[in-house]
C-alpha cells in the first residue's frame, strides 16, 4: 500500500465563502497514479471546514444561512471576549462542519456520488490562504 501527501492552496474571502475543490482532490489522485484507496481530505485551521454537496446556487445560498441561524456572528462569544477578533462564531461553526473528510476511489476516480463535490467552507471573518492537505493511502496503478 502507497502513501502520498499533498496539498491544495486556496484563496478565500472569508464570511462562509464555499470552494469545489472537487476537481484538485481528483487531479492530486490521478497525478499520483493512485488506482484505488481513499483519500483524506483535511484543512489545516480552526474557522474552516469541509464537506460534501451539491455544488449548486441555491445550497451555495442556504448553506451560510443555516450556519447564521446555528452559531450567528451578533451573539455573545466568550471567544471574542478573549481575542477580540471577532470570529467567535467563525470557530464555532467550524467546530458543527468538522476539518476533515475520506473519499474512497477506484479507478482512479473518486466515488462521488452524481451531484455531490468536495466542499470547502471558510467561516472566518477575513480572507484567508488556506492549505487543504489530500492524504492518499492505497493501490498505485501498474507502471
Amino acid at each position: 500500500m502507497a502513501l502520498v501527501t499533498d496539498t491544495v492552496p486556496v484563496s478565500t474571502r472569508g464570511d462562509a465563502q464555499m470552494i469545489d475543490i472537487t476537481d484538485e482532490v481528483q487531479e492530486i489522485v490521478g497525478r499520483h497514479g493512485f488506482r484505488e484507496g481513499a483519500a483524506l481530505v483535511f484543512v489545516s485551521g480552526s474557522t474552516a471546514g469541509l464537506t460534501t454537496v451539491e455544488y449548486e446556487p441555491g445550497l451555495l445560498e442556504d448553506i451560510p444561512a443555516a450556519f447564521e441561524r446555528l452559531a450567528p456572528r451578533g451573539m455573545r462569544y466568550a471567544h471574542e471576549e478573549t481575542w477580540q477578533d471577532g470570529n467567535g462564531h467563525s470557530h464555532v461553526r467550524a467546530s458543527l462542519l468538522g476539518p476533515s473528510l475520506t473519499v474512497p476511489f477506484r479507478e482512479g476516480r473518486l466515488l462521488l456520488g452524481t451531484w455531490q463535490q468536495v466542499v470547502l467552507i471558510d467561516f472566518d471573518n477575513r480572507p484567508r490562504q488556506r492549505d487543504v492537505v489530500v492524504q492518499l493511502s492505497g493501490e498505485r496503478a501498474a507502471p
